[in-house]
């Protein structure tokens, strides 16, 4: 998926949430801290009198298209700053082609509840929503489809989901499906990566079911911004005019380009470590009463923490929690109800640098936190 913003606000106490975790020595999120140190360790292997990408062009930026494109089995591949733009841009060029304005993705899918209207505000198409907010699109859905539409978004694994994926037999069906109506398919794979040793499948294997492709490469693979969109030649040069339009070829694009090279290069052999692991701590999770995570055993490199407590009372338990065991979770809790919440928790380099017995340790600490959170609330 494109940019995720979410504002991390939440206080308890005289500490936010977000600050308790940025003081802890070890957090389990991602790869490590968002400091100007992810791009300085990526320029120091770069010879300082390489030539700059300029307007889109350049071999800097070429080269990694390229790159992409063969690691994804499509004919041609562009660099776009943001997976928001390129996916808006995707999907105006199947609706363009079909001269039908609407497209069908899942009712959490991130152009519906992150973009703020954008494909509809920009481009006038219409979204119809396919299947539940509380599960995947499958195939019955798909079948069932009564509206015309240009293209069907999937995206690869849910992220609203815990990171679900479909099983491949399903997912080779909902294709199949979609593909006898008429159907494009675009694969959001901002998480593409993530899903390949769960299917035990290339990332070209998996791109071929699809028409065209977004990748993320500040997810998974822990650049600085920027994603890749993928797909037939005369495809792509429709979606350069896109992008021209959008604003998105800048002057250049180089430090977000050799970011993703770099990262790209030293991550993507080590999604099968990243699944284990959190394989591993969901199991830890589930070892505690009233917590549970989704899905039980994780399809990819993360999950969500389900807790049978109120968002205000978690938060407590996680600062409190934080100052003791010096181990972060997570900087947001999202609310399911009035004594339910839920945090997502995505698996990375962070992971490896903690010692078990401090993470089993947090744990139990975070257990206990629980119980007492709720006893000082109710002071």
């Amino acid at each position: 998926m494109g940019g995720d913003s979410h504002p991390l606000v939440t206080r308890t106490g005289s500490l936010s949430l977000d600050q308790a975790y940025l003081d802890t020595t070890y957090q389990i999120v991602g790869h490590c801290r968002r400091t100007v140190a992810v791009l300085k360790q990526a320029l120091e292997v770069v010879a300082s009198d390489r030539r700059a990408d300029t307007y889109g062009q350049g071999e800097i930026i070429e080269s990694f298209q390229q790159k992409v494109a063969n690691y994804l089995g499509k004919d041609s591949a562009i660099f776009f700053p943001s997976g928001t733009m390129a996916q808006q841009i995707a999907l105006r060029v199947w609706c363009d082609r079909a001269k039908i304005p609407r497209v069908a993705y899942h009712p959490l899918c991130h152009l519906e509840i992150h973009e703020e209207g954008g494909l509809q505000q920009l481009h006038h198409i219409e979204a119809i929503l396919l299947g539940a907010p509380d599960r995947l699109i499958t195939v019955a859905d798909v079948q069932d489809f009564q509206t015309s539409v240009a293209a069907l978004l999937l995206e690869l694994p849910q992220r609203e989901l815990g990171g679900l994926v479909p099983e491949w037999t399903d997912l080779n069906d909902m294709i199949d499906v979609g593909r006898k109506q008429g159907i494009k398919m675009h694969l959001d794979g901002a998480r593409l990566y993530e899903t390949l040793p769960y299917y035990q499948k290339s990332a070209s294997q998996v791109a071929s079911l699809f028409d065209s492709v977004y990748v993320s490469f500040y997810k998974g693979i822990g650049g600085v911004a920027g994603a890749v969109l993928a797909g037939p030649d005369d495809f792509v040069r429709e979606a350069k005019v896109w992008k021209r339009r959008y604003g998105g070829d800048l002057i250049s694009l180089y430090p977000y380009i050799l970011a993703a090279d770099y990262y790209f290069d030293r991550r993507i052999g080590k999604m099968p470590q990243y699944h284990q692991e959190a394989k591993d701590l969901a199991a830890s999770f589930n070892q505690y009463d009233n917590m549970a995570t989704r899905p039980l055993v994780p399809a990819t490199n993360m999950f969500h923490v389900y807790l049978d407590y109120s968002k205000e009372w978690v938060e407590r338990a996680l600062v409190n929690m934080y100052a003791k065991s010096g181990v972060g979770f997570t900087t947001r809790v999202t609310p399911r109800g009035d004594q339910t919440c839920s945090f997502e928790v995505s698996v990375g380099d962070n992971y490896e640098e903690i010692p078990p017995h401090r993470l089993q340790e947090s744990l139990r600490v975070f257990f206990e936190e629980l119980s007492r959170a709720g006893l000082d609330l109710h002071r």
